[in-house]
């Protein structure tokens, strides 16, 4: 009744008062902080989010483009958040970063709305994270192993095959639903994706969320909670979700450029400290609940590949493990590039056996050790006998990469992983 009443009420509106940058003055709008605030075009009508409260006003950031809007402009308010539908008629969708749907198909009618905002599972109510969830990549699943609720960071910079192991991960996972977000990606590079890295079998189990470079930074912003918020709805009923975000890197730079519009100062090379406030509002809603999980592979693109760059340093420190991304191992085809000697997880203990981690420990020590002579051997300087571990490296190394190696369209399920890997090291 409280909703009839609210709907047949009078709708009080206000005018806007002042365009300046990202930020829309309006006055006159009854409005709470984070609603949605409708201001009336010559294109037609550009929703805003309501930020902060002044005297002079509420400013309010667009979520659509400013082309068209003039002061005096009409605006009113919805009466509340950004809500988004959720469902399962979700699986196998493309939608913007504000959840409407892109993809020519069927209108979102008849589904459930929820709001975009959402707390956290209280850390005394999440299930312990003590299963493996396997991604169907060999490299990830032996040697830096996720568990079903555990949230990973893929580092590397820009051209290394971030979004290619997104694809196989989406292809293998055993997890019943991929929510994939595409934040501040080029145009040109979505239908790629969709097409050609992850496919019909996995679009088929996937929604998709796309926010590409040249859309409004808040819409880009609010692209990764919608994906978030769309992951918790299928993991609050009882499913298991991974949750792909590409890039955190770019969520954190349109926070960027909302921040030191709003006048925040720069800080740590030019982000202002909302951006380090909003990375674990983030990544703190992902994770194990009461029931279901939500794995969460967020990449992150470093600058200059310096994995102590601000965002990755910060996104490392609140992540359960992270996955390196090697130049080197690019440019001379070796896909997926992943340097497993710097990839760690942080729950491996707790998902994995004796067994399995012996297994996973005796490869890591080998291919150490052939790192420690590789530059001997390549100029033929190496005398075999100096190691042991080098020694049976070396007789193992093209065993090694093939077992490494592996092309996208081919997953291996982790139980055969384990078995290719014990008996690859069996004895070593």
């Amino acid at each position: 009744m409280a909703r009839v009443r609210a709907a047949a009420g009078a709708k009080r509106s206000g005018r806007l008062t002042e365009l300046r940058g990202l930020h829309l003055l309006v006055r006159g709008v009854d409005v709470a902080i984070g609603d949605v605030v409708e201001v009336e075009g010559n294109d037609g009508v550009v929703p805003a989010e309501a930020v902060a409260s002044t005297p002079a006003g509420t400013v309010c950031l667009p979520l659509g483009s400013t082309h068209g809007l003039r002061v005096g402009a009409r605006a009113a308010s919805t009466g509340g958040p950004l809500r988004v539908h959720v469902g399962e008629q979700l699986t196998g969708r493309v939608l913007d970063g504000l959840g409407r749907p892109i993809d020519g198909g069927p209108a979102l009618t008849g589904l459930p709305m929820v709001s975009v905002e959402n707390a956290a599972p209280h850390p005394l109510e999440r299930a312990r994270i003590d299963r493996q969830v396997g991604l169907g990549v060999r490299a990830l699943d032996a040697l830096v192993p996720a568990g079903r609720g555990q949230r990973v960071g893929i580092f590397a910079g820009s051209g290394v095959g971030k979004s290619t192991l997104l694809s196989m991960i989406a292809r293998g996972t055993e997890a019943q639903v991929s929510v994939i977000a595409l934040v501040g990606e080029r145009g040109r590079e979505v239908r790629e994706f969709l097409e050609n890295d992850l496919g019909p079998e996995g679009l088929a189990r996937s929604v998709v969320v796309v926010s590409t470079s040249d859309a409004p930074p808040v819409e880009r912003l609010r692209a990764a909670f919608v994906a978030t918020r769309i992951a918790e709805w299928f993991r609050d009923t009882g499913r298991d979700v991974v949750l792909m975000m590409d890039s955190l890197t770019r969520v954190a730079m349109a926070q960027r450029e909302i921040g030191l519009s709003a006048g925040e100062p720069p800080a740590t090379r030019g982000y202002p400290p909302s951006v380090f406030g909003i990375l674990p509002r983030l990544l703190e809603r992902a994770g194990p609940g009461a029931t279901g999980s939500i794995t969460g592979l967020y990449t992150v693109l470093v600058e200059g590949d310096d994995m102590q760059d601000p965002i990755g340093d910060t996104a490392r420190s609140i992540l359960d493990g992270h996955i390196v991304l090697s130049r080197r191992l690019a440019t001379s085809g070796h896909f997926p590039s992943i340097d497993v000697l710097e990839s760690l997880s942080r729950v491996v203990t707790a998902i994995t056996t004796p067994e399995q981690r012996g297994d996973a420990v005796t490869l890591r020590r080998l291919m150490a050790a052939h790192r420690d002579v590789r530059e001997l051997v390549e100029i033929g300087a190496y005398a075999a006998g100096s190691s042991p571990d080098a020694d049976r490296a070396i007789a193992l190394l093209p065993r090694i990469n093939d077992f490494l190696r592996q092309a996208v369209e081919a997953p291996t399920p982790a139980g055969e992983t384990w078995r290719m890997l014990h008996d690859l090291v069996g004895g070593a």
